[in-house]
């Protein structure tokens, strides 16, 4: 019987020891349980501050691609009126011509009765000669600087 109870004792012994070893596994498990909870805390913190700046980030870039694709479309606009505004001058720059042709051959026309007239009475009254262009005050004075101007 003393080799089975020395037998009991070591099995005793052994289980004790074992006990032992797992209840400081159990108690080194927690801290490094925390300690992993913590760490895993601290990354999740970083990774939800750079998902918002990320968010942020993207709401600004879709904000200034609004803000550019206006852009763009106002310079279109702006660029018609200017294309319009330059059509209509070159349009008002032809009907100036247009009216100094006119003029010009007015005064032919006035000039040639006069000689006409001249040469059918010697005496004739003297007539006015024609004014230089522009004559008519109406017309624009397109392409004109305001020294030219009479």
């Amino acid at each position: 019987m003393t080799m089975l109870s020395h037998l009991l004792k070591e099995h005793q012994a052994k289980q004790n020891e074992r006990k032992k070893l797992q209840q400081e596994r159990l108690e080194a498990i927690t801290p490094a349980t925390r300690l992993a909870e913590v760490s895993v805390d601290h990354l999740n913190v970083g990774v939800a501050q750079a998902n918002r700046s990320q968010r942020k980030l993207d709401h600004k870039v879709k904000s200034l691609q609004i803000q550019a694709a206006q852009s763009a479309e106002q310079t279109g606009q702006w660029i018609g009126m200017v294309e319009n505004f330059n059509r209509a001058l070159k349009e008002i720059w032809d009907v100036q011509n247009w009216a100094q042709k006119i003029e010009l051959d007015m005064c032919s026309i006035t000039t040639t009765l006069k000689d006409i007239y001249k040469g059918q009475r010697q005496s004739a009254p003297s007539w006015p000669s024609c004014p230089p262009f522009p004559h008519s005050s109406f017309l624009p004075q397109v392409g004109r600087r305001e020294a030219d101007s009479p």
